[in-house]
């Protein structure tokens, strides 16, 4: 694998904010991977043996229940997310903490990039103003139970050009939702959108109405795509150039049942703009996330005001978007946002970070991306 070039000043090392876990992939094809569960009963993938449907299986759940998953799961075509009613209450949901984060080895640097911009001055994150529905409806948190125990993420529903103004689709970061090449799917895999609507401190969560903490409820994804770079060559080892295939794409359906759209349901969705033009050319932008590592704690929706620059990590792949910010682990996946035409639309999501936690980086979406996109768009547009 070619080394990763970089100016000395961008030697620090690469994070992955998987709520603060390191994942990357490098180069592995340009397919999108998609995954696929249908109910048993409804004569599709079956459920490999033991693995939780219910309250009372995930009691039986043993360390060893991984091992087996992962087995199974690693297959690119294989994922399950059957709901489980009630696994995510509000009290778990505020136990989901940031993992430990993993920086990337140090790999012998080379002449500067001509296509990575000076590292960016750290930004500050500002509090989004409260409540979120009113602010920021689009946005809200992922959370998955990973070998690790619950983790948080950060996404946005999008518009779909299948189902105009009722779209069921959340876009996050490829990590989120997939482990990499040694690994597989993550499990019980929902998205919460305007997470704690009026941004109590966390450990008052799991006491707050859960009108407060899920004001719209929990929608279960029941399909994934992701890139067939991510999946091909994700590791939890280290940072490279696979961040810049760090994108993912869930189709989900509300936890209670119901007809009602996502976005129906939460008001607004943003558009996402595919081959836009490469950072320094897009000027300022704004990243929106959770972030649950220190200095934060996950509770409240921050947001970065920035001017993009570039970042290629890798020979051979896209230049990344890269900003500068102070967010932490749980940003992952967190919509990246210009205005286009009067109207929120997605550019990047968030999918490095510095050690220090002074700049963060997110893939320019390219035609990788929108494979992604219109290959989920086009599996439910019949539906």
């Amino acid at each position: 694998m070619p080394a990763i070039r970089r100016s000395a000043a961008a030697a620090a090392a690469l994070l992955v904010l998987l709520a603060g876990t390191a994942t990357a992939c490098g180069p592995g094809g340009d397919r999108a991977a998609a995954a696929d569960h249908k109910d048993p009963a409804d004569g599709g993938l079956a459920l490999p043996k033991g693995i939780p449907t219910s309250l009372d299986d995930l009691k039986q759940w043993k360390d060893g229940g991984w091992s087996d998953w992962h087995s199974w799961a690693r297959r690119a075509s294989d994922f399950a997310n059957p709901v489980i009613k009630d696994h995510w209450r509000t009290d778990r949901l505020a136990q989901a903490k940031a993992a430990p984060e993993i920086g990337a080895r140090a790999t012998g640097a080379g002449d500067e990039s001509e296509a990575t911009d000076p590292v960016p001055a750290p930004v500050g994150a500002a509090q989004v103003a409260r409540p979120y529905h009113r602010h920021m409806a689009p946005v809200g948190k992922i959370f998955f139970d990973s070998p690790k125990g619950p983790m948080v993420c950060s996404g946005t529903v999008v518009e779909d050009p299948a189902h105009p103004g009722k779209s069921n689709l959340v876009w996050t970061a490829g990590h989120c939702v997939h482990s990499g090449k040694r690994g597989g799917w993550m499990r019980n895999i929902v998205f919460v959108p305007s997470y704690n609507d009026d941004g109590v401190p966390m450990d008052e969560v799991g006491g707050t109405p859960p009108q407060q903490v899920t004001p719209y409820g929990r929608f279960w994804a029941d399909w994934i795509t992701t890139s067939g770079e991510w999946i091909g060559m994700g590791s939890e080892d280290t940072g490279n150039g696979g961040s810049a295939y760090d994108f993912a794409v869930l189709h989900v359906k509300p936890e209670n049942g119901g007809t009602k759209s996502l976005q129906e349901t939460v008001g607004a969705a943003a558009q996402v703009w595919f081959n836009a033009p490469a950072a320094n050319g897009l000027g300022a932008l704004d990243a929106f996330g959770y972030p649950a590592a220190a200095p934060y704690d996950g509770a409240r929706m921050m947001n970065c005001p920035a001017r993009p620059g570039r970042l290629v990590i890798q020979p051979g792949t896209p230049a990344m978007h890269r900003i500068g910010c102070t967010m932490t682990g749980g940003t992952s996946g967190g919509g990246w946002f210009v205005n286009r035409g009067g109207k929120l639309t997605l550019v990047s999501n968030t999918s490095i970070s510095s050690s220090s936690h002074t700049w963060l980086a997110g893939p320019h979406l390219g035609p990788e991306a929108q494979r992604v996109f219109t290959d989920i768009s086009r599996k439910f547009a019949d539906r």
